[in-house]
C-alpha cells in the first residue's frame, strides 16, 4: 500500500457511493427533482431545465418592464398621461413573441407525453396496485401468486424488520413489505382504487397516476439501476393521505427470480432473505473495489 492516506479515502469514497447513490427519497431543504432512476425520469428533468430557459428571461423582462412602467408614468414624471390606444409593431410582437415560445414548448412536451405512454415493448411483469384507505395492496401476475400489502412502517415494528437504520429507511416512507422488481426489465402497472381516488406516485420513475375505484388506469416504468426508491400517495384521500407510502425495492434479475420462488409461500422470509442478499453484494462490492485501490 503506496499511502495509507489514498486508502482511507477511497474507502470513504466507497462508502459513499454504495449507499446513498442506490436509492432515492425526499430530502431536506431539497429544492430541485430526485435523481432519475428511469429514462423517463431523465427526460423529465431535462425538460425541468429546458423550461427555465424560457422562464427565467420572461420573468426578468416582465419585472423589468414593471420598473419601467411604474418609474416613467407615474403621475410625478408623466403629469400628461399618453392618448395613445394602438401600436402595430408591439401588438404583432406581443402576439408572434408567445407563440414562437409556446411552439418551442409544445414539442418536446408532446414528445415526452407521448414516450410516458408508449413503453418499449412488450411487458416483462405485471403488477396491480390498489389504493386503500389508507395503504397499498400489490397484486403480481405471474405463473407463481402472490398478493400483499404494503403498510407505513411503525418505529415499533423496526427491529422486526430489520429496517433500523433511519437513513435507508426513512420514518413515514418505509413500508413493511417493498414491491420488488428486476432491474432493466419492463414492469407494467394496472393501478386502481377500492374506496376513495388515490395517487401512485413514484418521483424518481417519473410515473404519476391516479387510482380511481372502478376504474384501471395503466402507466410503466423501466428501472436502470438498483436501489430502494419511495414515493407516496399524491391525491388527498382522508385523514390518513400523508401515512400511505410507496417503496419499490429494485434488484438484480437473479436476485428477483429467488426472491419470487419463495414469496409465494413466506413473504416475510423472502424478504429477509433479499435484504441479507443485498448485503452481501455491497461487502463483496465494497471489499472488492477496496482491493483495487490498495493495488493502485
Amino acid at each position: 500500500m503506496r499511502n495509507p492516506l489514498n486508502a482511507v479515502l477511497a474507502l470513504i469514497g466507497v462508502l459513499l457511493m454504495v449507499t446513498p447513490s442506490l436509492a432515492d427519497q425526499p430530502r431536506p431543504w431539497e429544492t430541485g427533482m430526485q435523481q432519475a432512476a428511469t429514462g423517463i425520469m431523465h427526460e423529465i428533468r431535462w425538460f425541468n431545465h429546458y423550461t427555465l430557459w424560457f422562464i427565467v428571461p420572461i420573468t426578468i423582462l416582465v419585472l423589468a418592464l414593471l420598473v419601467i412602467v411604474v418609474l416613467r408614468f407615474r403621475a410625478g414624471a408623466n403629469p400628461v398621461p399618453s392618448k395613445t390606444s394602438h401600436n402595430t409593431l408591439v401588438e404583432v410582437i406581443w402576439t408572434i413573441g408567445p407563440v414562437v415560445i409556446l411552439l418551442f414548448l409544445a414539442v418536446p412536451s408532446f414528445q415526452l407525453l407521448n414516450a410516458q405512454y408508449t413503453p418499449p415493448g412488450e411487458p416483462d411483469l405485471t403488477i396491480k396496485a390498489t389504493g386503500y384507505q389508507w395503504y397499498w395492496g400489490y397484486e403480481y401476475q405471474t405463473e407463481n401468486e402472490l398478493s400483499f400489502d404494503a403498510l407505513i412502517l411503525a418505529d415499533a415494528d423496526r427491529a422486526q424488520y430489520g429496517k433500523e437504520d433511519k437513513a435507508v429507511y426513512p420514518r413515514l416512507l418505509a413500508v413493511d413489505n417493498e414491491v420488488v422488481v428486476p432491474v432493466g426489465m419492463t414492469v407494467r402497472l394496472l393501478i386502481t382504487a377500492a374506496d376513495v381516488i388515490h395517487s401512485f406516485a413514484m418521483p424518481s420513475f417519473g410515473i404519476k397516476m391516479d387510482a380511481v375505484p372502478g376504474r384501471m388506469n395503466e402507466t410503466w416504468f423501466l428501472a436502470e439501476k438498483e436501489g430502494l426508491y419511495y414515493g407516496q400517495c399524491s391525491e388527498l384521500c382522508g385523514k390518513d393521505h400523508a401515512y400511505m407510502p410507496i417503496a419499490i425495492r429494485v434488484v438484480s434479475e437473479e436476485q428477483y427470480n429467488a426472491w419470487l420462488a419463495s414469496a409465494a409461500d413466506n413473504l416475510g422470509e423472502a424478504n429477509k432473505q433479499l435484504m441479507a442478499s443485498i448485503e452481501q453484494d455491497k461487502t463483496v462490492r465494497l471489499a472488492a473495489n477496496e482491493a483495487e485501490k490498495i493495488k493502485e
